[in-house]
């Protein structure tokens, strides 16, 4: 038996996490999210939500936490985003439609930088597009001909309707709803780097003081 034949699951997942912490800011783990048919009622939940365009205006709670989120993530995407005002106009977007979603917005980072490592134009071998990597069967089942899942905002609010769907239907269990969102449901490897990601990357102060609310791979029931 081979060396690789003998390791086990949990070593591997250790493995893969290990690599996301020494370097995997330039790889990126996209996954064929997987078509599953819909509920009529879900179906038309879902495109209320992507049709319904909210007034424009500010996700956070005052001026002094949008100054501090926005400075605290700024610095962590420079090497992402060289002009400083296409990259906060990208966080603003994520705050937005992370916040509008009930999503916590380090979280959404996290999902993108092993989904696409912020490429906007990112297509995976399995077709799926841009920062969130959305299949374009979801244009189909839930939106219109004409979103473009290259948009920014488009491709936000798709990705983030979905991981929340995904999060409704696993009734908070992060793990398996990442699973979903990556077309691995079952294996770990994917949710836990997008956890480290969220971890080691992304976590703000206030965010962490506030958690404790999803299932993590590390605090999921056995």
């Amino acid at each position: 038996m081979s060396t690789h034949e003998s390791t086990s699951p949990v070593t591997r997942v250790a493995a893969a996490v290990l690599l996301w912490i020494v370097g995997a800011w330039s790889s990126v783990y996209a996954g064929p999210q997987l078509y599953e048919p819909l509920s009529a009622s879900a179906r038309h939940s879902l495109q209320r939500a992507v049709a319904d365009q909210a007034v424009e205006g500010s996700s956070f709670e005052s001026e002094e936490t949008a100054r501090q989120w926005l400075l605290t993530m700024s610095k962590r995407l420079r090497g992402k985003f060289p002009d400083s005002v296409a990259r906060i106009e990208f966080l603003r977007t994520v705050h937005y439609e992370a916040t509008r979603a009930g999503l916590d917005p380090q979280l959404v980072l996290a999902v993108i930088q092993v989904e696409s490592n912020f490429r906007k134009y990112a297509v995976s071998t399995a077709g799926a597009r841009g920062f969130m990597q959305v299949m374009p069967f979801w244009v189909d089942l839930i939106g219109t001909k004409e979103h473009n899942l290259f948009h920014l905002r488009t491709n936000l609010r798709y990705g983030c309707l979905i991981l929340r769907h995904y999060l409704d239907i696993e009734r908070g269990n992060l793990t398996r709803a990442l699973g979903r969102y990556n077309g691995s449901l079952g294996q770990l490897w994917y949710p836990s780097m997008v956890q480290a990601a969220w971890k080691n990357a992304w976590q703000h102060a206030e965010s962490a003081a506030a958690g404790g609310k999803l299932t993590t791979v590390a605090n999921r029931p056995q």
